[in-house]
């Protein structure tokens, strides 16, 4: 399916579909596009690395991953509520690659909800992560920037963009320090930033892409620096 057909579906879904839960199409809960059913059954990431986010799966708590105990990441923490998996995939799928506009509001929705309040509150700004413009002209879409925008508005926050001054290669098929070093200098901002900073993202992989994105942050002025994305990849690596 086509962008723009895409995005006439998700409007004709609106509608005609009024209230009614994303995942399975039941009445919804008040002003929530899900229902309390499909909401209790989605993939936490729970437990998980405070400061990565890696999924910890069998362990009563979280605690830090080895990787992080080993080398800590330039942010301070990641606030990622959902896995990447399952209904919470095909939705990342369809807002990333068809640009659904509907996918995009659950998306950010869950996101929030899977915030407390004193972690809504905390940022002074939000930092996108940013495609490169050419990928971004390929794509017709940048879905950092999408969220972002969105939730800097909700919050009353400051949008701060970055620059992606260098297109780097696909990050498809490489481990951790592959990603680091191909991200290493990637991103630049030429603004002076708060001392409280949040990195935008729809899906986290390794943490690379931020990684890279926290030291630009830093580097422009921010003392603190978190990341935020709706969704983790498990890593399979070992």
């Amino acid at each position: 399916m086509s962008t723009r057909a895409g995005i006439k579906v998700d409007r004709a879904l609106r509608r005609q579909l009024p209230g009614r839960c994303a995942f399975c199409l039941g009445v919804a809960e008040q002003e929530r596009p899900w229902c309390r059913a499909c909401f209790a059954t989605l993939p936490w990431n729970l437990p998980a690395c405070p400061h990565c986010a890696e999924p910890l799966p069998g362990r009563p708590e979280a605690r830090l991953c080895g990787r992080c105990l080993r080398r800590p990441p330039s942010f301070e923490c990641s606030r990622v509520p959902l896995r990447y998996e399952q209904e919470v995939a095909f939705l990342v799928q369809r807002f990333k690659f068809e640009a659904s506009p509907r996918a995009g509001a659950v998306l950010l929705a869950l996101l929030e909800a899977g915030l407390s309040e004193t972690a809504l509150a905390w940022p002074e700004a939000l930092v996108p992560v940013p495609l490169h413009p050419r990928r971004a002209r390929e794509r017709g879409f940048d879905q950092g920037e999408w969220l972002a925008r969105r939730l800097a508005r909700r919050l009353e926050l400051s949008l701060v963009r970055a620059r992606r001054c260098r297109d780097t290669p696909t990050q498809r098929g490489l481990d951790r320090d592959e990603r680091r070093r191909n991200l290493s200098g990637a991103f630049v901002i030429e603004a002076a930033l708060p001392h409280r900073v949040v990195l935008v993202d729809d899906v986290m992989t390794t943490g690379a892409t931020l990684e890279a994105l926290a030291v630009a942050c830093r580097a422009a002025g921010a003392r603190e620096v978190e990341a935020w994305a709706v969704a983790r990849t498990p890593l399979q690596e070992t």
